[in-house]
Protein backbone atom coordinates (compact mmCIF):
# COMPACT_ATOMS: atom_id res chain seq x y z
CA UNK A 1 0.00 0.00 0.00
CA UNK A 2 2.85 2.38 0.84
CA UNK A 3 4.47 1.64 -2.52
CA UNK A 4 1.20 2.38 -4.34
CA UNK A 5 0.85 5.63 -2.42
CA UNK A 6 4.41 6.70 -3.28
CA UNK A 7 3.76 5.81 -6.92
CA UNK A 8 0.69 8.04 -6.92
CA UNK A 9 2.69 10.81 -5.26
CA UNK A 10 5.30 10.55 -8.02
CA UNK A 11 2.64 10.66 -10.73
CA UNK A 12 1.06 13.69 -9.06
CA UNK A 13 4.40 15.51 -8.91
CA UNK A 14 5.05 14.66 -12.57
CA UNK A 15 1.69 16.13 -13.56
CA UNK A 16 2.29 19.36 -11.68
CA UNK A 17 5.83 19.72 -13.02
CA UNK A 18 4.58 19.16 -16.55
CA UNK A 19 1.96 21.84 -16.08
CA UNK A 20 4.58 24.24 -14.77
CA UNK A 21 6.96 23.34 -17.57
CA UNK A 22 4.53 24.17 -20.33
CA UNK A 23 2.81 27.08 -18.60
CA UNK A 24 3.68 30.74 -19.09
CA UNK A 25 6.14 30.57 -16.22
CA UNK A 26 7.75 27.40 -17.58
CA UNK A 27 10.80 26.94 -19.74
CA UNK A 28 8.99 26.30 -23.02
CA UNK A 29 6.81 29.38 -23.05
CA UNK A 30 5.78 29.86 -26.68
CA UNK A 31 7.03 32.87 -28.62
CA UNK A 32 4.33 34.31 -30.86
CA UNK A 33 5.31 33.95 -34.48
CA UNK A 34 5.20 36.61 -37.13
CA UNK A 35 6.27 36.82 -40.74
CA UNK A 36 9.03 38.78 -42.43
CA UNK A 37 9.69 39.73 -46.04
CA UNK A 38 12.91 38.35 -47.49
CA UNK A 39 13.79 40.54 -50.46
CA UNK A 40 16.78 39.80 -52.67
CA UNK A 41 17.51 43.09 -54.46
CA UNK A 42 21.06 43.32 -53.21
CA UNK A 43 24.46 42.36 -54.60
CA UNK A 44 25.91 41.45 -51.22
CA UNK A 45 23.21 39.44 -49.47
CA UNK A 46 24.04 36.19 -47.63
CA UNK A 47 23.36 32.82 -49.22
CA UNK A 48 19.90 31.31 -48.57
CA UNK A 49 21.39 28.74 -46.16
CA UNK A 50 22.76 31.56 -43.99
CA UNK A 51 19.43 33.37 -44.17
CA UNK A 52 17.68 30.21 -43.00
CA UNK A 53 20.06 30.03 -40.03
CA UNK A 54 19.19 33.63 -39.15
CA UNK A 55 15.44 33.11 -39.43
CA UNK A 56 15.62 29.92 -37.38
CA UNK A 57 17.69 31.60 -34.67
CA UNK A 58 15.09 34.38 -34.49
CA UNK A 59 12.31 31.79 -34.21
CA UNK A 60 10.63 33.31 -37.26
CA UNK A 61 8.22 30.76 -38.73
CA UNK A 62 6.80 32.65 -41.72
CA UNK A 63 8.49 34.48 -44.58
CA UNK A 64 7.58 35.86 -48.00
CA UNK A 65 9.82 36.09 -51.05
CA UNK A 66 9.26 37.98 -54.28
CA UNK A 67 9.84 35.15 -56.75
CA UNK A 68 10.24 31.36 -56.77
CA UNK A 69 14.02 31.31 -56.37
CA UNK A 70 14.96 27.59 -56.53
CA UNK A 71 17.99 28.14 -54.26
CA UNK A 72 15.73 29.46 -51.51
CA UNK A 73 13.07 26.79 -52.02
CA UNK A 74 15.75 24.10 -51.79
CA UNK A 75 17.53 25.63 -48.78
CA UNK A 76 14.27 25.98 -46.82
CA UNK A 77 13.33 22.31 -47.22
CA UNK A 78 12.49 20.56 -43.92
CA UNK A 79 12.94 23.81 -41.97
CA UNK A 80 9.28 24.11 -40.99
CA UNK A 81 9.25 27.76 -42.06
CA UNK A 82 6.08 28.70 -43.93
CA UNK A 83 6.82 30.36 -47.25
CA UNK A 84 4.77 32.63 -49.51
CA UNK A 85 6.20 32.77 -53.03
CA UNK A 86 5.43 35.31 -55.74
CA UNK A 87 4.53 35.28 -59.42
CA UNK A 88 6.30 38.28 -60.93
CA UNK A 89 4.07 40.87 -62.62
CA UNK A 90 5.54 40.17 -66.06
CA UNK A 91 4.43 36.52 -65.88
CA UNK A 92 0.71 37.20 -65.40
CA UNK A 93 -0.25 37.31 -69.08
CA UNK A 94 1.19 33.84 -69.71
CA UNK A 95 -0.45 32.34 -66.64
CA UNK A 96 -3.96 33.30 -67.70
CA UNK A 97 -3.67 30.15 -69.85
CA UNK A 98 -4.63 27.15 -67.68
CA UNK A 99 -2.08 24.88 -69.38
CA UNK A 100 0.78 27.32 -68.79
CA UNK A 101 -0.39 27.79 -65.20
CA UNK A 102 -0.31 24.01 -64.72
CA UNK A 103 3.20 23.88 -66.16
CA UNK A 104 4.29 26.75 -63.87
CA UNK A 105 2.92 25.08 -60.72
CA UNK A 106 4.32 21.71 -61.80
CA UNK A 107 7.83 23.12 -62.26
CA UNK A 108 7.98 25.95 -59.66
CA UNK A 109 5.93 24.58 -56.74
CA UNK A 110 5.33 20.82 -56.89
CA UNK A 111 9.02 19.68 -56.91
CA UNK A 112 9.65 21.45 -53.59
CA UNK A 113 6.39 20.73 -51.77
CA UNK A 114 5.82 19.48 -49.08
CA UNK A 115 9.44 19.41 -47.91
CA UNK A 116 9.44 23.17 -48.37
CA UNK A 117 6.34 24.42 -46.59
CA UNK A 118 4.86 26.64 -49.30
CA UNK A 119 1.60 28.03 -47.95
CA UNK A 120 0.77 30.83 -50.37
CA UNK A 121 1.25 32.12 -53.89
CA UNK A 122 1.20 35.89 -54.34
CA UNK A 123 0.09 36.55 -57.90
CA UNK A 124 1.76 39.83 -58.78
CA UNK A 125 2.29 42.72 -56.40
CA UNK A 126 0.16 45.85 -55.98
CA UNK A 127 -1.43 45.39 -59.42
CA UNK A 128 -4.60 47.36 -58.63
CA UNK A 129 -2.73 50.58 -57.92
CA UNK A 130 -0.58 50.54 -61.04
CA UNK A 131 -1.47 52.35 -64.25
CA UNK A 132 -1.34 49.26 -66.49
CA UNK A 133 -4.98 48.41 -67.11
CA UNK A 134 -4.05 45.46 -69.32
CA UNK A 135 -1.99 43.92 -66.54
CA UNK A 136 -4.90 44.48 -64.16
CA UNK A 137 -7.19 42.58 -66.51
CA UNK A 138 -4.84 39.56 -66.35
CA UNK A 139 -4.86 39.30 -62.57
CA UNK A 140 -8.04 37.37 -61.70
CA UNK A 141 -7.78 35.03 -64.74
CA UNK A 142 -4.17 34.22 -63.78
CA UNK A 143 -5.18 33.57 -60.16
CA UNK A 144 -8.03 31.36 -61.35
CA UNK A 145 -5.70 29.34 -63.59
CA UNK A 146 -3.09 28.92 -60.86
CA UNK A 147 -5.72 27.79 -58.35
CA UNK A 148 -7.09 25.38 -60.95
CA UNK A 149 -3.59 23.94 -61.37
CA UNK A 150 -3.30 23.48 -57.62
CA UNK A 151 -6.64 21.65 -57.62
CA UNK A 152 -5.50 19.40 -60.46
CA UNK A 153 -2.34 18.53 -58.52
CA UNK A 154 -4.15 18.08 -55.20
CA UNK A 155 -2.43 21.04 -53.52
CA UNK A 156 -5.31 23.51 -53.14
CA UNK A 157 -5.96 22.66 -49.48
CA UNK A 158 -2.34 23.51 -48.57
CA UNK A 159 -1.57 26.57 -50.69
CA UNK A 160 -3.64 29.75 -50.87
CA UNK A 161 -3.69 32.12 -53.83
CA UNK A 162 -4.06 35.88 -53.43
CA UNK A 163 -2.31 39.14 -54.33
CA UNK A 164 -0.81 41.86 -52.11
CA UNK A 165 -2.52 45.25 -52.42
CA UNK A 166 -1.33 48.75 -51.68
CA UNK A 167 -3.48 50.75 -49.29
CA UNK A 168 -4.04 53.08 -52.24
CA UNK A 169 -6.83 50.72 -53.38
CA UNK A 170 -8.98 52.62 -50.89
CA UNK A 171 -10.81 55.80 -51.78
CA UNK A 172 -11.62 56.43 -48.10
CA UNK A 173 -9.86 55.09 -45.02
CA UNK A 174 -10.80 57.60 -42.31
CA UNK A 175 -12.59 56.90 -40.13
CA UNK A 176 -12.19 53.14 -40.57
CA UNK A 177 -15.95 52.61 -40.85
CA UNK A 178 -15.92 54.81 -43.98
CA UNK A 179 -13.49 52.46 -45.73
CA UNK A 180 -14.31 51.99 -49.40
CA UNK A 181 -12.51 50.98 -52.59
CA UNK A 182 -11.81 53.39 -55.42
CA UNK A 183 -14.74 53.62 -57.77
CA UNK A 184 -12.79 52.71 -60.90
CA UNK A 185 -11.82 49.39 -59.30
CA UNK A 186 -15.39 48.27 -58.60
CA UNK A 187 -15.66 45.76 -61.46
CA UNK A 188 -12.31 44.01 -61.12
CA UNK A 189 -12.37 44.24 -57.31
CA UNK A 190 -15.71 42.45 -57.23
CA UNK A 191 -14.25 39.63 -59.35
CA UNK A 192 -11.19 39.46 -57.12
CA UNK A 193 -13.20 39.34 -53.88
CA UNK A 194 -15.48 36.67 -55.31
CA UNK A 195 -12.39 34.57 -56.09
CA UNK A 196 -11.10 34.99 -52.52
CA UNK A 197 -14.50 34.08 -51.10
CA UNK A 198 -14.86 30.98 -53.30
CA UNK A 199 -11.36 29.72 -52.50
CA UNK A 200 -11.37 30.82 -48.82
CA UNK A 201 -8.23 32.88 -49.34
CA UNK A 202 -7.23 36.03 -47.43
CA UNK A 203 -7.11 39.63 -48.64
CA UNK A 204 -3.48 40.75 -48.44
CA UNK A 205 -2.68 44.39 -47.74
CA UNK A 206 0.61 46.29 -47.68
CA UNK A 207 0.04 48.96 -45.03
CA UNK A 208 2.60 51.61 -44.09
CA UNK A 209 1.59 54.21 -41.50
CA UNK A 210 4.99 55.79 -42.24
CA UNK A 211 3.71 57.09 -45.59
CA UNK A 212 0.75 58.82 -43.97
CA UNK A 213 3.01 60.47 -41.40
CA UNK A 214 5.59 61.51 -44.01
CA UNK A 215 2.91 63.24 -46.07
CA UNK A 216 1.24 65.03 -43.11
CA UNK A 217 3.65 65.22 -40.16
CA UNK A 218 1.95 68.28 -38.67
CA UNK A 219 -1.53 66.72 -38.71
CA UNK A 220 -0.78 63.12 -37.70
CA UNK A 221 0.53 62.20 -34.27
CA UNK A 222 3.89 60.43 -34.40
CA UNK A 223 2.99 58.45 -31.27
CA UNK A 224 -0.21 57.26 -33.00
CA UNK A 225 1.69 55.82 -35.97
CA UNK A 226 4.50 54.35 -33.83
CA UNK A 227 2.19 52.41 -31.44
CA UNK A 228 3.37 54.62 -28.56
CA UNK A 229 0.95 55.54 -25.75
CA UNK A 230 -1.47 58.20 -27.03
CA UNK A 231 -5.11 59.24 -26.77
CA UNK A 232 -5.89 57.70 -30.17
CA UNK A 233 -9.15 58.24 -31.98
CA UNK A 234 -12.71 56.98 -31.73
CA UNK A 235 -14.59 56.04 -34.88
CA UNK A 236 -17.77 58.15 -34.66
CA UNK A 237 -19.89 55.45 -36.33
CA UNK A 238 -18.74 52.31 -34.51
CA UNK A 239 -17.47 53.96 -31.29
CA UNK A 240 -14.41 51.72 -31.56
CA UNK A 241 -11.22 53.18 -30.11
CA UNK A 242 -7.96 53.04 -32.10
CA UNK A 243 -4.59 53.64 -30.47
CA UNK A 244 -2.53 53.08 -33.63
CA UNK A 245 -2.87 53.74 -37.34
CA UNK A 246 -2.04 50.24 -38.61
CA UNK A 247 -5.10 48.69 -36.98
CA UNK A 248 -7.25 51.55 -38.26
CA UNK A 249 -5.96 50.95 -41.80
CA UNK A 250 -6.71 47.22 -41.59
CA UNK A 251 -10.23 47.82 -40.30
CA UNK A 252 -10.81 50.33 -43.12
CA UNK A 253 -10.00 47.51 -45.57
CA UNK A 254 -12.40 45.17 -43.75
CA UNK A 255 -15.18 47.76 -44.03
CA UNK A 256 -14.41 48.30 -47.73
CA UNK A 257 -14.66 44.56 -48.38
CA UNK A 258 -17.96 44.40 -46.49
CA UNK A 259 -19.34 47.25 -48.60
CA UNK A 260 -18.74 45.06 -51.64
CA UNK A 261 -20.84 42.32 -50.07
CA UNK A 262 -18.05 39.97 -48.98
CA UNK A 263 -18.11 40.05 -45.18
CA UNK A 264 -15.99 37.50 -43.40
CA UNK A 265 -12.85 37.54 -45.54
CA UNK A 266 -9.69 37.49 -43.45
CA UNK A 267 -7.33 40.42 -43.94
CA UNK A 268 -3.60 39.89 -43.45
CA UNK A 269 -0.81 42.47 -43.57
CA UNK A 270 1.76 41.25 -46.09
CA UNK A 271 4.01 44.28 -45.66
CA UNK A 272 4.52 46.92 -43.00
CA UNK A 273 7.63 48.59 -41.69
CA UNK A 274 9.52 51.81 -41.16
CA UNK A 275 12.69 53.07 -42.89
CA UNK A 276 15.75 53.81 -40.77
CA UNK A 277 17.13 56.34 -43.24
CA UNK A 278 15.68 58.65 -45.89
CA UNK A 279 16.17 61.70 -48.06
CA UNK A 280 15.79 65.23 -46.69
CA UNK A 281 12.10 65.33 -47.62
CA UNK A 282 11.35 61.91 -46.08
CA UNK A 283 10.20 63.14 -42.70
CA UNK A 284 10.42 60.60 -39.88
CA UNK A 285 12.77 58.17 -41.60
CA UNK A 286 15.19 57.70 -38.71
CA UNK A 287 16.83 54.85 -36.85
CA UNK A 288 15.00 55.82 -33.67
CA UNK A 289 11.54 55.79 -35.26
CA UNK A 290 12.21 52.55 -37.15
CA UNK A 291 13.34 50.83 -33.95
CA UNK A 292 10.29 52.08 -32.02
CA UNK A 293 7.78 51.10 -34.72
CA UNK A 294 9.13 47.60 -35.21
CA UNK A 295 9.71 47.01 -31.49
CA UNK A 296 6.15 48.05 -30.64
CA UNK A 297 4.76 46.00 -33.52
CA UNK A 298 6.63 42.92 -32.25
CA UNK A 299 5.22 43.55 -28.77
CA UNK A 300 1.70 43.61 -30.24
CA UNK A 301 2.42 40.40 -32.12
CA UNK A 302 3.58 38.73 -28.92
CA UNK A 303 0.20 39.64 -27.47
CA UNK A 304 -1.63 37.89 -30.34
CA UNK A 305 -3.73 40.99 -30.83
CA UNK A 306 -6.58 41.54 -33.24
CA UNK A 307 -7.90 44.87 -34.46
CA UNK A 308 -10.70 46.72 -32.63
CA UNK A 309 -13.19 45.47 -35.23
CA UNK A 310 -11.98 41.86 -34.91
CA UNK A 311 -10.41 41.64 -31.44
CA UNK A 312 -10.59 37.86 -31.26
CA UNK A 313 -8.92 37.22 -34.63
CA UNK A 314 -5.14 37.53 -34.39
CA UNK A 315 -3.84 39.89 -37.05
CA UNK A 316 -1.14 38.19 -39.08
CA UNK A 317 1.62 40.60 -40.05
CA UNK A 318 4.68 40.28 -42.29
CA UNK A 319 7.35 42.82 -41.42
CA UNK A 320 9.22 44.58 -44.19
CA UNK A 321 12.03 43.70 -44.34
CA UNK A 322 14.75 41.31 -43.25
CA UNK A 323 17.65 43.06 -45.02
CA UNK A 324 18.58 46.46 -46.37
CA UNK A 325 18.70 45.98 -50.16
CA UNK A 326 21.21 48.19 -51.97
CA UNK A 327 19.92 47.54 -55.50
CA UNK A 328 16.42 48.89 -54.91
CA UNK A 329 15.60 52.02 -56.87
CA UNK A 330 13.74 55.10 -55.69
CA UNK A 331 14.31 57.31 -52.64
CA UNK A 332 16.89 56.45 -49.98
CA UNK A 333 14.21 55.00 -47.70
CA UNK A 334 13.59 52.14 -50.17
CA UNK A 335 17.05 50.75 -49.42
CA UNK A 336 16.74 51.10 -45.65
CA UNK A 337 13.76 49.09 -44.37
CA UNK A 338 15.82 46.13 -43.20
CA UNK A 339 16.29 44.93 -39.65
CA UNK A 340 19.71 43.67 -40.72
CA UNK A 341 22.58 44.76 -42.88
CA UNK A 342 23.58 42.29 -45.60
CA UNK A 343 26.50 41.07 -43.46
CA UNK A 344 24.06 39.90 -40.78
CA UNK A 345 24.66 42.72 -38.28
CA UNK A 346 21.61 44.51 -36.92
CA UNK A 347 20.76 47.78 -38.65
CA UNK A 348 19.33 48.85 -35.29
CA UNK A 349 18.14 47.18 -32.11
CA UNK A 350 14.45 46.29 -32.05
CA UNK A 351 14.75 44.44 -28.73
CA UNK A 352 15.96 41.11 -30.06
CA UNK A 353 18.03 39.63 -27.26
CA UNK A 354 20.23 36.55 -27.32
CA UNK A 355 19.28 33.97 -24.70
CA UNK A 356 22.19 31.75 -25.52
CA UNK A 357 24.87 31.51 -28.18
CA UNK A 358 26.61 28.53 -29.69
CA UNK A 359 29.53 28.58 -32.08
CA UNK A 360 27.26 29.02 -35.07
CA UNK A 361 23.81 30.23 -34.05
CA UNK A 362 22.24 32.47 -31.44
CA UNK A 363 18.93 31.54 -29.90
CA UNK A 364 16.86 34.69 -29.93
CA UNK A 365 13.77 35.78 -28.03
CA UNK A 366 11.45 38.21 -29.79
CA UNK A 367 10.82 40.02 -26.54
CA UNK A 368 11.53 43.70 -26.22
CA UNK A 369 12.88 45.18 -23.01
CA UNK A 370 9.50 46.77 -22.36
CA UNK A 371 7.74 43.44 -22.85
CA UNK A 372 10.21 41.69 -20.54
CA UNK A 373 9.44 44.15 -17.76
CA UNK A 374 5.72 43.60 -18.19
CA UNK A 375 6.12 39.82 -18.39
CA UNK A 376 8.24 39.68 -15.25
CA UNK A 377 5.29 40.63 -13.07
CA UNK A 378 2.99 38.37 -15.05
CA UNK A 379 5.27 35.36 -14.68
CA UNK A 380 5.56 35.98 -10.94
CA UNK A 381 1.77 35.97 -10.70
CA UNK A 382 1.67 32.82 -12.80
CA UNK A 383 4.19 31.10 -10.54
CA UNK A 384 2.16 32.02 -7.44
CA UNK A 385 -0.95 30.69 -9.18
CA UNK A 386 0.66 27.32 -9.91
CA UNK A 387 2.03 27.04 -6.38
CA UNK A 388 -1.52 27.59 -5.11
CA UNK A 389 -2.83 24.92 -7.51
CA UNK A 390 -0.11 22.56 -6.31
CA UNK A 391 -0.94 23.01 -2.63
CA UNK A 392 -4.70 22.80 -3.19
CA UNK A 393 -4.45 19.70 -5.35
CA UNK A 394 -2.03 18.04 -2.95
CA UNK A 395 -4.42 18.67 -0.07
CA UNK A 396 -7.30 17.13 -2.04
CA UNK A 397 -5.07 14.22 -3.01
CA UNK A 398 -4.09 13.53 0.59
CA UNK A 399 -7.67 13.69 1.88
CA UNK A 400 -8.83 11.17 -0.73
CA UNK A 401 -5.97 8.66 -0.29
CA UNK A 402 -7.24 5.09 0.34
CA UNK A 403 -5.91 4.66 3.91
Amino acid sequence: MAATFMSRISMFHAFILSALFFSDCGFLRGVASFGINYGQLGNNLPQPEKVLDLLSSLKITKTKIYDTNPQILTAFANSGIELIVTVENNKLSDLTDPQQALQWVSSRIKPYFPATKITGIAVGNEIFTGDDMTLMSYLVPAMTSIHGALVELGLESYIQVSTPNSLAVLAESYPPSAGSFRGELTGVMSQFLRFLSNTKSPFWINAYPYFAYKDSPTQISLDYVLFNPNSGMVDPNTKLHYDNMLYAQVDAVIFAIARMGFEGLEVKVTETGWPSKGDVDEVGATVENAAIYNRNLLRRQLGNEGTPLRPNMRLEVYLFALFNEDLKTGPTSERNYGLYQPDGTMAYNVGLSALSTTSSTATISLTSSATKAANKGYRYQSLVYWMFVYLLAFQVFMTTRPF
